[in-house]
């Protein structure tokens, strides 16, 4: 690709660098330019104008980015049409962004001019929520760069969509707790399964005692199990892991590495329904590691141990007002 100012006279089928005023009219940058366009800048007085004019073996940057867009598309994602050289991948539905890293970085690796950009993996999506952008930054790439960077675009990102559609909530209650804070809970927890599309089967409050809540969770039948206790969860034998044992299941992990979020359980009942025991913050709506463990398990994909750990790098999330409690001791 050639780039700079030309005369007007060899500006024809060229692509207009910036964008210029001309006969009463913006011709915008990106344009490809016609006798007409040609016309109108020479009224205005203009002798040279500043383009872009393709040479064999060069891709327009909408036909490059369509292209490389369609070989990134994964599961669950549509694209936009091609502008300005670039293509968005947006999310048909809720679910989780799943996004092989070594593949973006390849296709990023092959030509500073295409770029593939997108959120960070595990990332919880909505319907039409932008998941990544595919951007030329010149106005033609060559045509074997683009071939490279397509040849290894397949499974860069996709979106796991939820495959759990109904869930319930157990809630203890400590004496002498107010109805207030259990409804807060319920609220919140209620509050991010909708977000993800999963219908509320049942909520139950059961007293904060490893008796009744095991007793609440062979009662209840959905995909999915929340519990939040009135008290915090602290060690894998409290009232509610211990309540999971009583009710015939099973707890795979107690603990996580990211703060706020510290104080979570995972497990399940016969027959493999997950079982999530939240930790306190999830009280509130605001971001906690119960959000990144609740997300990848309504898409079928529960984390292991090394995702757990993976989980730690980023996993300070930032402090906000309505959790004010320092992270460093008094």
């Amino acid at each position: 690709m050639k780039f700079g100012p030309v005369p007007l006279r060899e500006a024809l089928g060229a692509v207009l660098a910036h964008s210029v005023r001309a006969g009463g009219r913006v011709l915008k940058k990106g344009a490809v330019l016609g006798p007409e366009a040609l016309a109108a800048l020479e009224a205005e007085g203009l002798g040279e104008v500043i383009v872009a004019r393709l040479e064999p073996g060069d891709v327009a940057e909408n036909v490059a980015a369509e292209a490389l867009a369609k070989a990134v598309q994964g599961a669950g994602l549509t694209l936009t049409a091609a502008h300005t050289g670039r293509v968005n991948l947006k999310a048909k539905g809720p679910g989780v962004l799943v996004v092989d890293a070594a593949r973006v970085q390849a296709i990023n690796a092959v030509d500073p001019g295409i770029t593939l950009a997108t959120l960070a993996p595990y990332t919880r999506v909505t319907p039409g929520l932008l998941a990544g952008t595919v951007k030329m930054i010149p106005y033609a790439v060559p045509a074997a760069a683009l071939e490279a960077a397509c040849a290894v675009a397949a499974g860069a990102m996709r979106v796991a969509p939820v495959v759990l559609g109904r869930a319930a909530v157990v809630l203890t209650e400590v004496p002498g707790q107010k109805s207030s804070i259990t409804e807060k809970g319920r609220a919140a927890v209620v509050g991010r399964l909708d977000a993800l599309g999963i219908a509320v089967a049942a909520v139950e409050v059961v007293a904060h005692e490893p008796g009744a809540v095991a007793q609440a969770l062979g009662r209840l039948e959905a995909d999915l199990v929340l519990i939040l206790t009135g008290s915090a969860t602290s060690d894998t034998h409290d009232v509610a892991p211990q309540a999971l044992r009583e009710a015939g299941g099973r707890v795979d992990r107690f603990g996580m590495p990211v703060d706020p979020g510290n104080l979570l359980f995972l497990g399940a009942l016969p027959g493999e329904v997950p079982v999530i025991g939240l930790p306190g913050c999830a009280r509130s709506p605001a971001l906690n590691g119960a959000d990144w463990v609740l997300e990848r398990v309504a898409c079928g994909m529960a984390p292991g141990p090394d995702a757990f750990a993976a989980m730690g790098v980023g996993g300070l999330l930032k402090e906000i007002p309505i959790r004010p409690q320092p992270r460093e001791g008094r």
